[in-house]
């Protein structure tokens, strides 16, 4: 079977507005931080970054503009830094934010406003 190209590549993504392609680029951005994250998995990293966030992070070679953003909980401004949601969840779950926090704040909506387009039928 011969490999087609995908639609995505067909699509550039700049031109959509909220839109953040997670390229090569970006990924080396982040890389750091998602690494950081990614620690969160175990208990005793979760205690340590919850005793000093900003020791923890300088620790593990975070960017000053990151840990900015985590202060801040901008889960928004991380994407755009190359914050994966996957690896990033874990820091928010860290923190006691759930999953529609951070969705509504990436969308600019109150966790109400967020959480009533999830009652629409068809909604994910």
């Amino acid at each position: 079977m011969k490999p087609t190209q995908s639609h995505a590549a067909d699509v550039d993504a700049t031109r959509i507005p909220g839109t953040y392609l997670f390229d090569l680029a970006l990924s080396r951005q982040g890389y750091v931080f998602n690494c950081m994250c990614a620690g969160l998995r175990k208990p005793e990293a979760r205690a340590e970054f919850l005793a000093d966030p900003d020791t923890y992070m300088r620790a593990r070679g975070v960017s000053q503009a990151h840990r900015d953003a985590v202060h801040r909980r901008d889960w928004l401004a991380l994407t755009r830094m190359g914050g994966n949601l996957f690896f990033f969840l874990k820091l928010a779950v860290t923190l006691g934010v759930g999953l529609y926090a951070v969705g509504a704040q990436m969308r600019g909506e109150s966790y109400e406003e967020f959480m009533r387009t999830r009652n629409v039928p068809g909604a994910v």
